[in-house]
């Protein structure tokens, strides 16, 4: 028996609650009804897609690798049903729009996917770089847009700016690493352990930042600008790491698993946004490019 969308948007839903319970209280259905149609599934797909455990559910490796697949088909399909309500939007001109890179591949790719469907007429120009840079750019006039962190923003007189979504700090670990058990992590407990840092996008800054508040300092182990890098010496041990929950994934490129706990009690988020110029007046493509991205606020999955 082949898979039905209904399906497929029940096993999205306790991808991003983390439990049955939770995917049926945001479906308005009962427990039992998600819990078959995700058992379903699984035996349609011959795979396991989440390992259960008392505290909830945890997505499995194929079933990450299922919900890439099932989150663009749902998304198709709600594109599809639009696809008549109105005529093509002719809107021309140009979006000058710049990002930072962490940004760039974690938020900005499916967002700027969707605009360019919406509004194919509009030239998209796009500039990856640090934040420093684009805000004088922002400045200057030389870019529309940009979508970065906001945590750092500097020039706060001179712009604009919205958050899109708030990721807060997870606490990422190697497979049966021993603060994995603990019910709560403090702060003393990480700064405890090696760290490897992430030196892309102004992590490292806004890890410095967040660690000093409490008056803690960092035991670093390994700073690298590559989160790949990242999830490979977590995943084998060669340290922990503290990161926006948005980047989270659970394999690391050779398979190996990475933990990840909450410590967002004890650290702020991450605000991830657009910012454009203070006083612009806002052309129609950008106009369409602010509320397309209004529009398209989702929560991150795990």
């Amino acid at each position: 028996m082949a898979f039905t969308l209904r399906q497929l948007q029940y096993f999205v839903a306790v991808a991003e609650q983390g439990t049955v319970s939770g995917a049926a209280h945001v479906l308005s259905i009962s427990q039992s009804s998600v819990t078959e149609a995700v058992k379903d599934l699984e035996r349609d797909l011959g795979v396991t897609l989440f390992d259960r455990h008392p505290r909830g559910l945890a997505i499995t490796q194929q079933g990450h690798q299922f919900l890439r697949h099932a989150s663009k088909i749902l998304s198709d399909v709600s594109e599809a049903r639009h696809v008549f309500d109105a005529e093509p939007d002719t809107t021309s001109g140009t979006l000058q729009l710049g990002v930072t890179s962490l940004v760039a591949g974690y938020v900005l790719s499916d967002l700027l996917a969707r605009y360019r469907r919406a509004f194919p007429s509009v030239d998209v120009r796009t500039i990856e770089d640090d934040g420093n840079y684009l805000e004088h750019l922002l400045v200057g006039g030389e870019l529309d847009v940009a979508v970065m962190l906001l945590n750092n923003l500097r020039d706060r007189q001179a712009l604009q700016f919205e958050t899109l979504e708030m990721s807060p700090f997870s606490l990422w670990l190697p497979a049966g690493h021993e603060l994995a058990a603990k019910e709560t992590i403090a702060i003393e407990d990480i700064v405890e352990q090696p760290l490897i840092m992430l030196t892309t996008d102004e992590i490292e800054e806004a890890t410095r930042k967040l660690l000093a508040v409490f008056g803690a300092r960092p035991k670093v182990a390994f700073r690298t600008r590559s989160v790949e890098a990242v999830r490979s010496l977590v995943a084998t041990g060669a340290g922990v790491a503290i990161l926006p929950d948005m980047i989270y994934r659970p394999w690391s490129l050779e398979g190996d698993r990475i933990e990840v706990r909450d410590v967002s009690a004890s650290l702020p988020a991450v605000h991830v946004g657009l910012v454009w110029r203070r006083g612009l007046s806002p052309s129609q493509p950008l106009r369409n490019f602010v509320a397309l991205a209004q529009a398209q606020r989702t929560p991150r999955l795990r």
